[in-house]
């Protein structure tokens, strides 16, 4: 009896401990401001992890040692795995900083100055090189009015009109 419930546990407990790979990234364009406001929420040990490999560093991003070589660290990451167009155009993704909220670090960034556009391309494949099941949720908000759309490695491309 035992061995039977274990068979059919079994499934059940790989689906608990498998984790799952999801970003979260909102991009919010601030009419009065002209400014693209960017946040992207990543699980803080997947960032952390891929940092470490990366660089070949030691690294804790909740409790950096350094905060200013952390904050580098993701802001190039970022940087190589994120990218905006407005109109057929490559926008400057200035990063901000990070914060630490539970499990996640929450990524800011800003595209500045930027006038008013039709369409938003985007391109994100962070963690695509680590986890084949990574998915990125992309909300864009722009006029009030919310898109939203699902990417899944290796699908790393969006398309927004407005």
């Amino acid at each position: 009896m035992g061995v039977m419930l274990f068979k059919w546990c079994l499934p059940v407990l790989m689906a608990a401990v498998h984790p799952f790979y999801m970003s979260v990234t909102e991009i919010r364009y601030n009419t009065p401001q002209k400014t693209l406001e960017i946040s992207v929420r990543i699980f803080s040990d997947d960032l952390e992890n891929v940092l470490k490999k990366e660089s070949k560093q030691p690294l804790d991003i909740i409790h950096p040692k350094n905060r200013t070589a952390a904050d580098s660290l993701v802001a190039q990451y970022l940087r190589r795995h994120l990218s905006l167009q407005a109109d057929g155009k490559p926008l400057q993704i200035r990063y901000l900083g990070y914060e630490i909220s539970e499990d996640a670090t929450w990524c800011f960034l800003e595209c500045a100055p930027l006038a008013p556009f039709g369409k938003l391309d985007i391109r994100n494949d962070v963690l695509y090189t680590e986890h084949p099941t990574q998915s990125h949720m992309i909300h864009v908000i722009v006029n009030g009015r919310r898109q939203s759309t699902k990417l899944d490695n290796p699908s790393p491309n969006a398309t927004f009109n407005f």
